[in-house]
């Protein structure tokens, strides 16, 4: 079994906190081995909900190609053996990606690069709005809902984030201030009775479905890696997200499986139940805790 890349439900990111950190900008995109996977995937979901992961709003074109134009000169410059520029092209793998096709949006050939959605923020006096993404790989919401809408009212459903709130003035303070020099990062995760990338507002958000029989290595986590990035030339916010799914019995490969297993289950225990049920865990939470419990005994 894999070791999971990231561990936030060991307690060093908990749910329903801000948790920003600063980001090297080196390290601001990871590639690894499973690209080819998540790029296949991405072309089967564009091919087939076109208008369901990817919205623009008229005048965002420009800002789309400083986001295709930014990572067009870091990836091959921090991964040089993945990507090459080839004159107006990046190639990888098997795959070449044209950086002026005028058949294509430039999100869209910009997602096609890395395996992380991409979402652009704009201010207007109202807040900060959605103005344009791509996301393939939603974890239980809808990108054409969340079109055009302030940030307060895209995190709307999730509780102690909403309008007034202490972690809204937060987030956009954190918005106001951010650097073009220096990208931000933190991490969500839920948990999922299944490893699929593709998660749309169809599937219950976390859900564990009442006939699914809770065991470790058949309900997953799923790992939101997220990224806010300043353009410096707009001066919108480029949101990235990547999603890493592991089953939970992963933990058993981590070098101290008996805190991590405990600190898992002492955050889910401590979910209000408003924070539970959006996650969709009031049903199943219990179950979950105990067998957490158990691998942490050994």
């Amino acid at each position: 079994m894999i070791t999971p890349a990231y561990t936030p439900y060991d307690g060093s990111a908990r749910l329903f906190t801000i948790g920003v950190a600063p980001l090297d900008p080196a390290r601001w995109i990871e590639p690894d081995d499973d690209m080819e996977r998540y790029l296949a995937e991405k072309d089967r979901v564009l091919a087939a909900h076109r208008s369901q992961v990817f919205v623009e709003e008229e005048d965002t074109r420009g800002v789309q190609a400083e986001v295709l134009s930014l990572l067009a000169g870091h990836l091959p410059r921090h991964h040089p053996g993945l990507y090459r520029r080839w004159e107006n092209a990046i190639a990888f793998g098997d795959r070449v990606v044209r950086l002026d096709d005028p058949d294509v949006p430039p999100l869209v050939s910009a997602g096609s690069l890395v395996q992380d959605d991409l979402v652009i923020m704009r201010r207007r006096e109202t807040g900060w709005h959605l103005v344009a993404g791509y996301v393939s790989f939603p974890s239980s919401w809808s990108l054409p809902e969340k079109f055009g809408r302030r940030m307060e009212d895209i995190h709307r459903p999730v509780p102690g984030f909403g309008e007034a709130t202490r972690n809204a003035q937060l987030i956009n303070r954190i918005f106001d201030n951010l650097r073009p020099e220096q990208p931000v990062l933190r991490f969500n995760w839920s948990i999922n009775p299944d490893a699929d990338l593709y998660y749309p507002v169809s599937k219950a958000h976390g859900a564990l479905p009442a006939g699914h029989e809770l065991r470790l290595d058949n309900t997953f986590v799923r790992v939101e890696r997220q990224t806010l990035r300043r353009l410096p030339l707009s001066g919108d916010i480029l949101f990235t997200i990547r999603i890493y799914t592991d089953p939970v019995s992963a933990i058993g490969t981590l070098p101290d499986v008996a805190a991590a297993a405990a600190t898992f289950a002492d955050q889910l225990e401590q979910l209000s139940p408003p924070q539970a049920e959006y996650k969709g865990l009031t049903a199943r939470r219990a179950r979950l805790v105990e067998q957490l419990r158990a691998l942490a005994s050994g």
